[in-house]
């Protein structure tokens, strides 16, 4: 079995920890305990602190229950992206381009659009490594999302109903019916993926 190295382990704990500090700055912002925010999402308070610490990674169910609670778009959730113009406020350069990895699921997300506490709109690369899943639980959140698939295969789940999507195929449907996505196959699949919290 292969484990990850220990610069590999180092740098999965610092995007653990980035995502942690954000989510702890915005609960902050929005004067929100901890047991607050538990009860809010169903998360122990335990987890919450842990995850805030960067001692445990959070799957993207979980960035999605704590987005609903602050209010925001899950692009929020994003480290804040800093410009002295003004620019970033409008632009994101390829290379600088905010990211989560949720790599204990095998994904990671790259913000497109300009990170924003108050915006309700977000566009992100999405990428599923092989046999990546949001999990076997269906979940829900505010507002509505869509998507293209760049490459490779991707399974969604709304509801009852399972679709599979290849490269080229695209998606819409609101993010309060029960969803669940994967990647079922042994290659990477990319999708651009928006997201609208109204």
């Amino acid at each position: 079995m292969n484990r990850p190295t220990k610069t590999k382990d180092a740098s999965l704990n610092a995007v653990d920890r980035m995502a942690g500090q954000r989510i702890r700055e915005l609960r902050r912002e929005r004067q929100i305990s901890l047991k607050e925010l538990a009860e809010k999402t169903g998360l122990s308070i335990g987890f919450l602190s842990q995850m805030e610490r960067g001692l445990s990674s959070p799957s993207l169910r979980t960035m999605t229950l704590v987005a609903d609670v602050f209010g925001v778009s899950l692009g929020a959730l994003f480290a804040q992206l800093e410009g002295s113009d003004g620019e970033a406020a409008i632009v994101v350069r390829s290379g600088e381009r905010p990211a989560i990895n949720l790599w204990r699921s095998g994904m990671t997300k790259q913000l497109l659009t300009p990170s924003d506490s108050k915006g309700s709109l977000n566009v992100t690369l999405v990428r599923l490594a092989p046999r990546a899943s949001t999990g076997d639980e269906l979940y829900t959140h505010k507002g509505e999302e869509a998507g293209l698939i760049l490459s490779g295969t991707m399974t969604l789940v709304v509801e009852n109903r399972t679709f599979s999507l290849d490269a080229g195929d695209s998606f819409r449907f609101a993010s309060t019916r029960a969803h669940r996505f994967s990647n079922p196959t042994d290659s990477e699949t990319v999708v651009v993926w928006v997201g609208y919290v109204g």
